[in-house]
C-alpha cells in the first residue's frame, strides 16, 4: 500500500509493471536452466568432469600417474604434435571379432618386376632420411627443452650390437633353404602388387572381389596394409614397393580423421609399424607421424584409475568401452600391449608421459589380488578391479604375457619388474592352465573360476615362442625344462595344422570328447592366415636350429600357396577340414606384416634383424633394444669430442 501514495503512480499501473517483471524472471530463470541443464547432454569429456565433479569424491582404484588429472599434467609437459583419438573390432569377415579381443588385421595388389635383395638393393635401402629433418620435426625438438637429450638416430645405430640386415640381407648359404625364401618373398610381391593394383589406401584387399575393404577399428585411418608391409618390404629388398609404401605414407596418411578406433589396433599396426620404419630407416617423416599419432591416443588414459578404455575417438579424445565388454570392462590382451611402442614414443620424444601411462597400468596390476596368481582377462577402469575370472593365454590374455617378457628383453634386461610379473605368471600358468592330453600333447587350457575349459586357440600358439625367448632369464635350473615346455606346445599346435585336411590349423582346437588338437565345432574351423604357429616355429629355429622348424614353416608355405592362393592375392578359408575350402575374401593385412614376415626370417640367417638388437611387438614389428647405458656414453663422448 505504499506505492499508492506515490504521485503519478496508480494502483493499477504498477500491477501491471510487477506481472511483467515477474513474466521476464521466470523466463530468464527457464532460460538458465535450460541451458546448464543441456551441458549434461553433451558427449563426456575431461573439462566438463573437471567443472562439475567434486574434488572430494572418493575414487577408486587409483596408481600414480594416469587418471583425468594427467590432462592438465599433459599440458605442462614438453609437447609432441597433435592429440589423442580412438576405436574398433573386428577382424576381416569370419568370427573375427575376437581378433581385436588379442591380435591382428589385412593387405594386397599387382606385380611389378621383382628386385634382388642384397646387393644393389642393400645399397637402395639407404633411404634418404626424411630428406633432412623438417621445420616441424626442429619444433618439436626445440619443444623439447626441458627434458634430457634429445633422441640422436646415430647414437642409436651406435648402440646396436649388429647392422640390422646383417652381412648379406641374411641369405642363408644353403641353396634350398635361399630357394624358400625367395618363394616368401615372391608370395609377399605377389601379395603387395594385388594389393596396389585393387585396393591402394584402403586398409585391406578383398581378393575375389578385387576391392578394398576399409572396416570400422582404425577409426577412420587408412593403409593399415601399407604401414603393416612397410618393414617387411624394406628386410626383402623389394624397394621399389617399399618406396610407394613410403610415399603413400608422407602423402596419403592422413591423422586428422575424426573416427572411433581400437587403441590395441591402432598401436600395434599403425604405431608400431611407424616406429619400426624409422628404426630400420631413420626417415623423420616416420618419427614425425608416429608423434603425431602417439599423442592422439593419450585420452584413452583418462579414467579414475589410468587403465585405458578399449574404444577412442581420434578426433575428439572420447572414449569408451567395448560394447561386448563384459560390464564396460577394459580388456588385458589390450591395454597389456601397449608397453613396447609406449617406452619408445618416450624415448623418440623425450616426454616420460607415454612411459609414465604404461608403468601406472603395471602398479595397478601389482597392486591388486590375483586369483591363484592368474590375470584374468576383463578389468574394470573405473573401479580397477577384475569383472570376471576368465584366464586365457589365446585371445583377450595374449599378448599382455608377451609384452611383460619382451618388456623385459627391449630394456636391455635391466626392467626387473616385467621379469618379476612374467616368471610369475608362468609359475600360475604352469601350476593352473597347463596340461598334457592322454594322447602325449601338451597344452594351454583356459580358466573360468576355478573350472578348465579345455581348449587352445590358434592364437595361443605364440606362447611357444614365448616361453622359448623367456628360458634363458628365468631360474637356472629351469631353463631346460622351459625350452622343453616350448616344444612342446610348438609341436601341439603344428599337430592342429597336420591333422586337418588342408595342413592348415583351425581358430581352436580342442582336448576332450575325444578328440585331440581338432576344431570339434564349425564355427572354430576357420583359418584367416594368422601368424602364431608360424612366429613360434621362427622363435624354435632360432633358439634351436632344430632343422624341423624350417620343415614345418615349409608345409605351411605348401598349404598356403594350395589353399588360400587365389587370382589376385590370398584369402582366408571358412573350414580347414575341406578340401574345397571356401573362401572369406579377406587378404588381412597381418599377413603381410607377420605370417610372412616370420616366414622369411625363418628361412633367413639369423644375423638378419638379431634377437639380441630387436624385439618383435605383437605385429611383428621389430622395435630395438633399449641400451641407455650405452646411449648415455655416446652422449658424453659427442659432447666432450672436439667439434
Amino acid at each position: 500500500m505504499v506505492f499508492r501514495k506515490l504521485p503519478g503512480v496508480s494502483a493499477s499501473g504498477m500491477g501491471l509493471r510487477l506481472s511483467q517483471k515477474f513474466v521476464f524472471l521466470l523466463f530468464l530463470s527457464g532460460l538458465v536452466t535450460l541451458c546448464f541443464g543441456a551441458l549434461f547432454f553433451l558427449p563426456d569429456s575431461v573439462r566438463l568432469k573437471r567443472i562439475f565433479l567434486s574434488k572430494t569424491e572418493t575414487q577408486p582404484v587409483t596408481v600414480g600417474s594416469g587418471s583425468e588429472n594427467d590432462a592438465l599434467d599433459h599440458s605442462k609437459r614438453p609437447k609432441v604434435p597433435e592429440r589423442p583419438r580412438g576405436m574398433a573390432p573386428a577382424r576381416g569377415e569370419t568370427s573375427t571379432k575376437l581378433k581385436s579381443l588379442s591380435r591382428r588385421p589385412a593387405a594386397s595388389r599387382e606385380s611389378p618386376e621383382e628386385r634382388p635383395a642384397g646387393g644393389r638393393a642393400q645399397e637402395d635401402r639407404t633411404v634418404p632420411r626424411s630428406r633432412t629433418e623438417s621445420a616441424s620435426a626442429r619444433a618439436t625438438s626445440s619443444d623439447r627443452g626441458a627434458t634430457s637429450d634429445t633422441f640422436s638416430y646415430d647414437r642409436f645405430k651406435g648402440c646396436l650390437l649388429k647392422p640390422p640386415l646383417g652381412r648379406d640381407t641374411g641369405r642363408p648359404s644353403d641353396p634350398e633353404t635361399n630357394e624358400r625364401r625367395e618363394k616368401v618373398k615372391e608370395m609377399m610381391k605377389f601379395s603387395w602388387d594385388n594389393y596396389k593394383r585393387y585396393a591402394w589406401g584402403k586398409n585391406e584387399l578383398r581378393p575375389l572381389t578385387r576391392n578394398g575393404h576399409i572396416g570400422n577399428m582404425f577409426g577412420g585411418l587408412r593403409g593399415a596394409s601399407i604401414v603393416d608391409s612397410l618393414d617387411t618390404l624394406y628386410i626383402m629388398g623389394l624397394m621399389e614397393e617399399y618406396n610407394d609404401a613410403r610415399e603413400w605414407v608422407q602423402t596419403g596418411l592422413d591423422l586428422n580423421s575424426n573416427g572411433e578406433a581400437s587403441l590395441f589396433e591402432v598401436n600395434i599396426r599403425y604405431v608400431g609399424g611407424l616406429l619400426a620404419a624409422y628404426y630400420l630407416t631413420g626417415d623423420e617423416m616416420y618419427k614425425n607421424k608416429v608423434m603425431e599419432l602417439g599423442e592422439k591416443l593419450l585420452p584413452a588414459f583418462n579414467t579414475p584409475t589410468g587403465i585405458p578404455r578399449g574404444v577412442i575417438n581420434l578426433g575428439s579424445g572420447t572414449s569408451w568401452s567395448w560394447g561386448w565388454a563384459s560390464a564396460g570392462s577394459s580388456i588385458l590382451a589390450e591395454f597389456g600391449t601397449l608397453h613396447l611402442e609406449f617406452v619408445h614414443l618416450s624415448e623418440l620424444s623425450g616426454n616420460p608421459i607415454y612411459t609414465e601411462k604404461v608403468m601406472n597400468i603395471r602398479k595397478l596390476l601389482n597392486k591388486i589380488e590375483k586369483p591363484h596368481g592368474l590375470y584374468p582377462n576383463f578389468l574394470s577402469p573405473v573401479s580397477g578391479n577384475w569383472v570376471q575370472h576368465h584366464v586365457s593365454i589365446g585371445g583377450l590374455g595374449d599378448s599382455f604375457y608377451e609384452y611383460l617378457i619382451k618388456s623385459y628383453l627391449m630394456s636391455d634386461k635391466t626392467d626387473e619388474d616385467a621379469k618379476k610379473m612374467y616368471y610369475g605368471a608362468m609359475e600360475a600358468i604352469e601350476a593352473n592352465l597347463v596340461q598334457k592330453s592322454p594322447g602325449g600333447l601338451t597344452y594351454m587350457a583356459e580358466w573360468r573360476g576355478g573350472i578348465l575349459d579345455h581348449k587352445m586357440g590358434h592364437l595361443a600358439c605364440f606362447s611357444g615362442g614365448m616361453i622359448g625367448i623367456g628360458a634363458d632369464d628365468g631360474a637356472p635350473e629351469k631353463r631346460q625344462h622351459f625350452l622343453d615346455l616350448a616344444a612342446e606346445i610348438t609341436h601341439t599346435c603344428h599337430e592342429s595344422y597336420t591333422r586337418s585336411a588342408t595342413k592348415l590349423g583351425p581358430e581352436a582346437f580342442r582336448f576332450d570328447g575325444g578328440g585331440e588338437a581338432t576344431a570339434t565345432r564349425l564355427s572354430d574351423r576357420y583359418y584367416i592366415l594368422r601368424p602364431e604357429v608360424i612366429e613360434s616355429y621362427m622363435y624354435m629355429w632360432r633358439l634351436t636350429h632344430d632343422p624341423k622348424y624350417r620343415e614345418w614353416g615349409w608345409e605351411a608355405v605348401e598349404a598356403l600357396e594350395q589353399h588360400c592362393r587365389v587370382e589376385s592375392g590370398f584369402s582366408g578359408i571358412r573350414d580347414v577340414y575341406s578340401m574345397t575350402p571356401s573362401h572369406d575374401n579377406m587378404q588381412q593385412s597381418f599377413f603381410l606384416s607377420e605370417t610372412l614376415k616370420y616366414l622369411y626370417l625363418l628361412f633367413s640367417d639369423d644375423d638378419l634383424l638379431p634377437l639380441e638388437d630387436w624385439v618383435f611387438n605383437t605385429e611383428a614389428h621389430p622395435l630395438p633394444v633399449v641400451r641407455r647405458s650405452c646411449a648415455q656414453d655416446e652422449a658424453t663422448r659427442d659432447k666432450t669430442s672436439p667439434e
